[in-house]
């Protein structure tokens, strides 16, 4: 099967803050800003990172994480250094957490946070065993988290690829003559064939989808990914969340609202 060609976006460097490359991308008269790094777990920089969006916008109205590192050991966990375990959970972990809670206070009603977990996180690979563990982890901190924003009118979602070709690939895995073709396509994803995955969940037409994994993985079938008892609680009356409208629209119309109706 051949490789779907794709076109990229135009970017712009638009700023440098303490090892922090922002890049600006234009696709269909939209603009987004986005890092190039992987400081991000790095407390300073997140922070001017953060700065630096909302002088742009004012708010962060989505946000998306999909920074990792990984390197393969064939000899699995004997071979897995402290010094990289380390690495691994600081940039896949760490990084998520501490870019969704500097984000927190300025995502507004209606806001979505977009993470990225894996197939891994539910067939994990011996020889990505610490990877693997960080995938696992993000699904169950996109399910809680979910459930702890729901009364804010946050919605808080993950996608989980499967065999994607970045330049993580070629620089982490010794052999990739065979990278993919595990899946029924017999091939890897690009990353552009990830994109939708995150656009169905960011915007507020998707305002009744949270605590979800969409699984991107060319057609490998994964288990069941929310464990038995996870229950994202339902917003309190008094906790002033209101419900998206009928048209569409967030927060709802006063006209479409429920006292509206009665």
């Amino acid at each position: 099967m051949s490789w779907p060609q794709f076109r990229y976006d135009t970017r712009e460097l638009v700023g440098y803050r303490s090892g922090l490359e922002i890049v600006k991308p234009r696709w269909a008269g939209r603009e987004a800003f986005g890092s190039m790094a992987d400081g991000l777990c790095v407390p300073p920089s997140g922070t001017q990172g953060i700065r630096f969006l909302l002088s742009a916008f004012g708010s962060i109205d989505i946000l998306v994480n999909t920074a990792a590192f990984q390197m393969a050991q064939s000899q699995g966990l004997e071979d897995i250094t402290t010094e990289q375990f380390d690495r691994v959970m600081r940039t896949n972990l760490y990084g998520m957490f501490r870019l969704c809670k500097m984000s927190l206070p300025h995502i507004p009603e209606g806001g979505s946070i977009i993470n990225t977990t894996s197939v891994q996180a539910y067939k994990p690979s011996a020889h990505l065993l610490d990877y693997a563990t960080t995938k696992g982890a993000i699904a169950t901190f996109t399910q809680g988290l979910a459930g702890d924003l729901a009364e804010r009118g946050i919605r808080v979602n993950a996608v989980a690829p499967g065999p994607v070709w970045t330049p993580l690939i070629p620089a982490t895995l010794p052999d990739t003559s065979r990278f993919g073709e595990q899946s029924p396509f017999r091939r890897p994803a690009q990353p552009a064939e990830m994109a939708p995955a995150c656009v169905f969940f960011a915007p507020q037409q998707a305002s009744y989808v949270t605590a979800e994994i969409l699984n991107a993985t060319g057609g490998t079938s994964l288990p069941w990914h929310r464990p038995p008892g996870t229950v994202v609680p339902s917003p309190s009356p008094s906790s002033g969340w209101r419900a998206p409208c009928p048209c569409g629209h967030f927060p709802a119309h006063a006209r479409h609202s429920p006292a509206a109706r009665t």
